[in-house]
């Protein structure tokens, strides 16, 4: 017999393997450098991320599709495919990483002595794990880049090892961390004994043709969806798999909180699309009840927009206000993925578009204001408009915009979402409870003005002036204009955007009327 070694497709690896690459080097350089160029290193790393979204901007334009020399394609047999949806969530992991690098040269300025380069090289080590995984067709292969995605994160959140919160966020976090991991790999075991096969694309075949009867598969299928719900649940932040976000979130640096809001959440989402479109579609509807993963997971979006927006309103902390608000607005995206249609796929890639420029900009604008007051408390942001009124503005502009206020972006991603649930309610008698799912979204939203503008009206309403003078750094003020710019144009012409996210739709099987 014939043994052949599978297609590796370098050229499709090649954003990840540069990226990699780059880590590698900015460790190496702050340690012969002996650590004394903080600043050069965070332009380093951002560098780094410019590079890599050009060679992968490249590949795609100039590449032969379908040709060894192409972009979209396999590598390693089907364990790496490179198509729309997963070049789409690159760009976000991309602009994630971007923004939260921006955002960090004042702890490393201020708190991190040593070991800036192992900052910045773990942040982008995260972020390969994350681009690996959007490339994953495969079960081990997407366990691999889930855990090459958590575990730098892992160590960042617990970066100031002198911080006791820092410690025990990231003690907290890698303990929850594990347990959900091995939980989904337990689901997956499941899975592959169902199957047989580790190929996601294979999977809903063998499936189909399983020689199980319907009981029989009925008991493990729903023990392994309900395990890998719980799994991924963690990396979106649903409950009940929620209770790190908030402790995590205030005790680890800033801009990794913004980065884990983002990053992690898209890395999460991505995973749950391939498994349970590519593997698993056959088993969401009505009729497969009670083996149908739908129906859990509105249970699960709901339970995050009413716990997320209705504890958001008793925060002090603004980082647990935000982590609070990133809970519920997993919420809202995942009303997109229960409307399993076009419109769906398209509308979560929207949301989590728009979601990174006005989260990573609000997070980026909390940055600022730690690194020179050192508070996280919504009071001391009172009268922050008489002494900072362009932060102040900028602040403003991105919480509203995570309320889905018009003309904002936010506003267009929650639109969309509940747009596409609607259609999908709209497409026959087993799919109208969707309509009681868009109604708690809308009423939620409407929770989430409360808390939002508790810091609005701090900064603008207070009567006397705030004793803080706010200072834009350069980093920062592109992190900030980055977020300003995502959140006003593409609120006013979001098609460019949802045109490419509609290719999501496309990759997976869904053919627009």
């Amino acid at each position: 017999m014939d043994f052949q070694l599978p297609e590796v497709g370098f050229i499709r690896m090649l954003p990840e393997l540069f990226l990699f690459l780059w880590a590698a080097f900015i460790i190496t350089f702050d340690l012969s450098t002996g650590r004394r160029n903080s600043a050069t290193l965070g332009y380093l790393a951002m560098l780094g991320v410019l590079l890599t979204g050009l060679i992968m901007a490249l590949t795609v334009l100039f590449g032969n599709e379908g040709s060894t020399a192409g972009y979209f394609g396999s590598g390693f047999g089907t364990m790496f495919y490179n198509d729309w949806s997963a070049l789409f969530f690159k760009i976000i992991f991309l602009g994630a990483a971007f923004m939260a690098i921006g955002s960090s040269f004042g702890i490393i300025r201020d708190k991190i002595i040593n070991h800036r380069g192992e900052f910045f090289g773990l942040m982008l080590l995260s972020t390969v794990g994350m681009m690996f995984l959007a490339s994953s067709n495969e079960m081990l292969s997407l366990y691999i880049g889930l855990e090459l995605t958590t575990i730098p994160l892992f160590v960042l959140a617990a970066f100031f090892k002198d911080d006791k919160t820092s410690v025990e966020a990231g003690i907290k976090y890698f303990i929850i961390g594990a347990f959900s991991s091995a939980l989904l790999l337990y689901g997956f075991s499941f899975l592959y004994g169902l199957a047989g096969t580790t190929d996601l694309t294979q999977m809903k075949i063998n499936l189909a043709l399983t020689h199980l009867t319907f009981h029989e598969i009925g008991v493990i299928l729903i023990l392994a969806i309900v395990l890998i719900v719980a799994g991924i649940g963690f990396k979106l932040a649903l409950p009940p798999f929620h209770q790190w976000v908030p402790d995590v979130y205030e005790g680890a640096p800033t801009p990794v909180a913004a980065f884990l809001s983002v990053g992690s959440k898209a890395a999460g989402l991505i995973a749950f699309i391939k498994i349970f479109i590519l593997g698993l579609f056959a088993f969401y509807g009505p009729e497969m009840v009670p083996n149908d993963w739908g129906q859990l997971v509105a249970l699960l979006a709901v339970l995050a927009m009413i716990l997320g927006n209705t504890v958001a309103i008793r925060q002090t902390n603004i980082k647990r206000m935000l982590a609070y608000s990133t809970i519920a607005q997993a919420g809202y995206i995942m009303i997109g993925m229960v409307a399993m249609n076009e419109y769906g796929l398209a509308a979560v890639g929207f949301y989590i578009f728009a979601y990174m420029f006005a989260n990573m900009g609000a997070f980026g604008v909390v940055a600022l204001f730690e690194d020179q007051t050192g508070s996280c408390q919504i009071k001391s942001y009172s009268g922050l408009a008489k002494t900072a009124p362009m932060l102040s503005v900028t602040l403003t502009i991105f919480l509203l915009s995570l309320a889905g206020i018009p003309p904002l972006a936010g506003f267009m991603a929650k639109y969309y979402v509940f747009a596409a649930a609607i259609d999908m309610a709209g497409s026959g008698a087993a799919y109208s409870w969707m309509y009681w799912l868009v109604g708690v979204g809308l009423l939620t939203a409407v929770f989430s003005l409360y808390y939002y503008a508790n810091v609005i009206r701090a900064m603008y309403f207070y009567p006397d002036a705030s004793p803080y003078k706010i200072k834009f750094t350069v980093p920062s003020y592109t992190v900030i204009v980055m977020g300003l710019a995502g959140v006003l144009m593409f609120g006013v012409y979001p098609e460019p955007i949802l045109k490419l996210a509609s290719y999501i739709s496309l990759s997976f099987g869904f053919i627009p009327h």
